[in-house]
């Protein structure tokens, strides 16, 4: 797998934590480095964590379903970025109130509740040629230097951006996995 496209996964599983980044930055009082460089870094710690378990387990069960692993790779992706596309449109109220507080257990909660997506992703990642490690760099910094840039860009513009980084995310994702499944299919070979 190529860097770029490992980016454009990385990218896409970060989306998730650039939206609730730019949520938690437009709810900031006052704009605290401190509390972005927190929230970018547990994010980032995260999303680089749950792939290599999501690897770990897919990487257990790699020899049993070899033969239907592109359709496993193609239908976690797609249903990933399904789900993000969802989110993107359904309707949620803002009902968080501006405060300086960075609770701790709410911000492990987010970070859990955005990174099982990577999860799935680290599965997916047990059925192609990639370094996991590479993989999980790549994925914890692009999610941590996406989440302090969605705290800034929250503090400062405000929400108008989250919804465009989900939808972005879910296509990438989406179009990721077609493009596992067809070059394994042979359509592009």
């Amino acid at each position: 797998m190529s860097f770029w496209t490992l980016l454009l996964i990385a990218v896409g599983v970060s989306a998730d934590a650039f939206a609730v980044a730019l949520g938690k930055g437009l709810h900031m009082r006052r704009f605290s480095a401190r509390n972005a460089v927190v929230i970018a870094l547990t994010f980032g710690a995260f999303q680089a964590l749950m792939p290599l378990i999501g690897w770990l387990l897919g990487s257990a069960f790699a020899s049993y379903i070899a033969d239907i692993d592109h359709w496993i790779a193609f239908g976690l992706l797609a249903l990933i970025g399904g789900k993000m596309l969802h989110e993107a449109f359904s309707t949620k109220d803002d009902v968080d109130e501006d405060t300086d507080r960075l609770p701790l257990r709410e911000l492990l909660v987010l970070a859990l509740a955005t990174s099982i997506d990577a999860l799935a992703v680290g599965v997916t990642l047990a059925f192609l040629p990639v370094s996991i490690g590479g993989a999980i760099a790549v994925i914890g910094v692009t999610t941590t230097v996406l989440a302090f840039v969605g705290v800034v860009v929250g503090r400062r513009v405000g929400s108008r951006f989250g919804k465009p980084a989900e939808i972005a995310g879910g296509i990438i994702l989406i179009l990721i996995g077609l493009n596992i499944l067809l070059d394994h299919l042979g359509v592009f070979g």
